[in-house]
């Protein structure tokens, strides 16, 4: 089984890119439908990707980066390379997905994807809006695509 989660705020503008392409596949797979295959949107809520990726051999996770480089570039980055143990003191908001990749392998071990792959696409704007960039609009549509043909 693979999960795919798109991860995201709507509201600003490019951050949604991970949400916008995982709604994508959601619409794709219920044309195309592969009982093997399950998309989410899981929006800022990291622990959701740990639940949802437990049972599952396989997870894609789809989210926006910003680590000023030029915008709409796409990394396709082995999730053990992000995972990262949370602090403690995190409440739940804190949570995000690399920490649900490190908590979800300690909790499930066995359960949980050893398979991890990480789309991170550079935003060009985080600022309060419901569009993409041109730049990460392209990605998105890069991405969406690769993922089906892998499919």
């Amino acid at each position: 089984m693979l999960a795919i989660i798109g991860c995201g705020n709507l509201n600003r503008s490019d951050d949604g890119v991970g949400v916008i392409v995982a709604q994508r596949l959601q619409q794709y797979l219920i044309q195309n439908p592969n009982s093997n295959v399950r998309a989410y949107d899981c929006g800022t809520g990291g622990i959701e990707v740990m639940f949802l990726a437990r049972g599952c051999t396989q997870l894609i996770i789809i989210d926006a980066s910003s680590i000023k480089d030029q915008p709409g570039a796409v990394y396709k980055v082995p999730g053990e390379e992000l995972a990262a143990v949370p602090n403690r003191g995190y409440s739940l908001h804190d949570f995000r997905w690399d920490n649900a990749i490190a908590s979800g392998r300690q909790i499930f071990q066995d359960s949980f994807p050893q398979d991890v792959t990480v789309y991170l696409i550079e935003a060009a704007s985080l600022n309060f809006g419901w569009e993409l960039s041109p730049a990460v609009q392209r990605a998105a549509d890069f991405v969406f695509e690769e993922i089906v043909k892998s499919l």
